[in-house]
C-alpha cells in the first residue's frame, strides 16, 4: 500500500569509508600503555560472580607518547611503536628497500620519485621504443 514506508540501512560508499580511514590514519598518535591499579573485589553475599563491565575489563590507559598532546579518544587510531623504515633494505624484517626501483618523476603519489627514493635523488632515463602495430 502507499502508506507503508520501508527504510533500509546501507553502508556508505567504499570511497567514503576509505577516505575516513585515511584521515584517521594520518591523524594517528603514538601512545604508551600504563596499567591502572586494580581494586580488590568486594565480597558479595549473593551467588552471582562479580562481573567487570566490558569497558573496564582490561584496566589500562593509553597515554600520549608526547605529553603535550591530548589523550586519544575512543575512535582515534593509535600505535605503540613507529613503523620500520621501508627505504633501506632490511632482510631480517623482510623489507627489500627501494634502491633500483623504477619511479614516475611526474607523480606525487606513492610511485613518485620524491617519495620512493627517500630523498636520495634519482636518475631519469628517456627511452624510445619502436613497436609494430597491427
Amino acid at each position: 500500500s502507499c502508506t507503508v514506508k520501508t527504510c533500509w540501512m546501507r553502508l556508505p560508499s567504499f570511497r567514503s569509508v576509505g577516505d575516513a580511514l585515511k584521515d584517521r590514519f594520518d591523524g594517528a598518535s603514538r601512545v604508551m600503555v600504563s596499567n591502572t591499579e586494580l581494586e580488590a573485589p568486594t565480597q558479595r553475599n549473593d551467588a552471582a560472580p562479580h562481573r567487570v563491565p566490558r569497558r573496564d575489563r582490561y584496566r589500562f590507559q593509553l597515554r600520549p607518547h608526547n605529553p603535550d598532546h591530548k589523550s586519544p579518544g575512543s575512535k582515534d587510531l593509535v600505535y605503540l611503536e613507529p613503523s620500520p623504515g621501508f627505504c633501506e633494505k632490511n632482510p631480517r624484517l623482510g623489507i627489500p628497500g627501494t634502491h633500483g626501483r623504477a619511479c614516475n618523476d611526474t607523480s606525487i603519489g606513492v610511485d613518485g620519485c620524491d617519495l620512493m627514493c627517500c630523498g636520495r635523488g634519482y636518475r631519469t632515463e628517456t627511452m624510445f621504443v619502436v613497436e609494430r602495430c597491427n
